[in-house]
């Protein structure tokens, strides 16, 4: 018996420890309680003019005026914001945040699911609140995540997708609209060699062929299915088994509901559209890193792109040094609706904080940077169906916004204040913890 005690003790005692290691020390921010007045920053709406000396009043949670002069009302805080930028807080389009701490951690990581269909799946229930990550990833700017399900074999419905703010107690008090779209890993292209045994690659490209044209029928096999089940709901008869992943595809069979289809060679991406246009789905572009390949193709289709990363390598390697640098300066050339993203199609997590150097990345390689902007505030929040609440600061929209020193593409700028839903939102982190230890350390010598 005292064996049992002991081994009780011990367990809890590592489960203790675990959870502080996994877990934050940042309280959320209660309910605004009083009106709060920004004076005297230059006010960045995004969508609009930009105020030099401007002023911003936000009550319960809403931005209600933002004008050159506001007359604060009664109990109003007013706040000093002299030399800062007044910008709406920052997207995340394609976030695993709350989905994965530490990657080499398999405990930790619960972006997807081993089966193959998994539309019933929703992404927002298994973030993590208490994830280090979030404080991170907010002392940069960026407040809201699009949280999305993952599968990394190809061909695979991975689930329901989530627009989350990053700051609140449960799961709950973080999601701000769900679900946002359905998740979908479009099969891998054939003529590329695979990272999995049963991925044949380059070493049988008849093989490949028929390995990638097989996945695209189960996916086209599994919508019929899902039609059939609508159509016996919809005539009244009651299946003795009811299938939930069935049952979820219906908003996506409307059109209620998008797919976001992670594809990324030219060939992924017009099989993925023609596959959309079949099915009469309304899509959406993941990923993208061929997006500028096929622009005219997503222009024609009104297809928006969520792209997946500016500052990253080449895919290939007679491509040109700056072929992911410049693909959404080539997009908005092209006409196309599009947003950016640190990366997609993976637990990334630990550096969305990077997400704005992303966006400069862009600036710096052709886009102007009014256009990087608004890549990573206003045009996801249209594409995720947000923009009502979210993207720029204009009366009625949430006033989730962020007080810096400067433009936040530029890596010298800071972030000194942010507000989510008009909620102060603490800054600190484990970075500035351990900054904050460490320097103690040289003042001590």
């Amino acid at each position: 018996m005292k064996s049992k005690t002991k081994l009780l003790i011990v367990l809890l005692a590592f489960l203790s420890t675990t959870w502080i290691t996994y877990g934050h020390d940042q309280v959320p921010a209660p309910p605004q309680d009083k009106p709060i007045l920004l004076v005297n920053g230059t006010i960045h709406t995004v969508t609009g003019a930009t105020l030099d000396q401007g002023q911003l009043l936000f009550e319960n949670g809403k931005i209600t005026a933002v004008r050159q002069s506001i007359e604060p009302p009664s109990n109003c805080e007013v706040i000093d914001v002299s030399g800062k930028h007044v910008y709406p807080g920052l997207i995340s389009a394609i976030s695993s945040i709350g989905l994965v701490e530490i990657n080499s951690v398999n405990a930790t990581i619960d972006i997807g699911e081993l089966t193959p269909f998994n539309p019933n799946l929703k992404a927002q229930v298994a973030v993590n609140p208490d994830s280090e990550i979030i404080p991170v990833t907010r002392a940069n700017g960026v407040l809201t995540a699009h949280v999305t399900p993952s599968t990394y074999q190809g061909g695979f419905i991975a689930g329901k997708t989530a627009v989350i703010n990053l700051d609140g107690w449960t799961t709950e008090d973080l999601t701000l609209r769900a679900p946002t779209g359905m998740a979908v890993s479009w099969p891998r292209d054939p003529r590329l060699s695979g990272f999995h045994p049963e991925d044949p690659g380059n070493d049988n490209p008849a093989k490949a062929e028929e390995a990638y044209t097989k996945k695209i029928d189960e996916l086209s096999d599994f919508l019929e299915e899902a039609r059939a089940f609508e159509k016996a709901k919809a005539k009244g008869k009651s299946p003795l088994n009811v299938d939930l992943r069935l049952e979820a595809m219906i908003p996506v069979l409307n059109r209620e509901l998008p797919v976001h289809i992670f594809a990324n060679t030219a060939r992924q991406i017009r099989d993925a559209v023609r596959w959309a246009e079949s099915q009469e789905l309304r899509m959406v572009l993941m990923d993208g890193t061929d997006a500028w390949r096929v622009a005219t193709l997503l222009q024609e289709k009104g297809i928006p792109v969520v792209i997946g990363g500016v500052n990253q390598l080449p895919s290939r390697r007679w491509e040109s040094y700056d072929v992911r640098f410049t693909n959404a300066a080539k997009l908005h050339t092209a006409g196309v609706q599009f947003a950016i993203a640190y990366a997609g199609g993976g637990p990334v997590s630990s550096n969305e904080r990077n997400l704005p150097y992303e966006a400069g990345k862009a600036v710096a390689h052709g886009l102007a940077p009014e256009e990087a902007l608004k890549a990573i505030t206003i045009y996801p929040a249209e594409i995720l169906g947000v923009a009502d609440r979210l993207g720029s600061l204009e009366i009625g929209k949430d006033a989730t916004l962020i007080v810096t020193t400067g433009n936040p593409l530029d890596i010298r700028s800071n972030v000194k204040m942010a507000f989510i839903q008009g909620r102060p939102v603490d800054l600190s982190s484990r970075h500035t913890q351990l900054y904050e230890k460490y320097q103690q350390r040289y003042l001590q010598q």
